[in-house]
């Protein structure tokens, strides 16, 4: 295995399943930062493997279920340790995405809206 890409070749028969879309999505935006060149393969392993080890010592089972919780800590992370965005902007669109859940009936697509930002 080299490090210049993921283990796992999304588009090949390996390809890694997703138990919800957004995992998918987490997935297929740090592969596509990676591919911009915003940070290298190496240091996407080395922050997901920071993010894990600290939620293990935090107390995390490690069943599995919490893997992309891990993964999108990760990429926050590392989005903010590159400048691409702030921690304080992450945070505040992490809350804006949980106004929109909280307006949106179950089953139906989040979206984003204006308002959702105003809390």
């Amino acid at each position: 295995m080299t490090t210049d890409g993921p283990a796992i070749d999304p588009r090949s028969g390996d390809a890694p399943t997703f138990r919800e879309p957004w995992e998918a999505q987490a997935f297929a935006i740090v592969v596509k930062l990676h591919e911009r060149g915003l940070f290298t393969w190496r240091e996407w392993a080395d922050a997901l493997a920071t993010q894990i080890a600290r939620a293990q010592a935090e107390g995390d089972a490690d069943r599995g279920d919490t893997y992309y919780h891990h993964w999108l800590a990760a990429l926050e992370s590392i989005v903010a340790a590159k400048g691409a965005s702030s921690a304080h902007e992450l945070a505040r669109y992490a809350q804006a995405w949980e106004h929109a859940a909280e307006r949106t009936p179950h089953g139906e697509p989040i979206e984003l809206q204006p308002h959702d930002f105003g809390r």
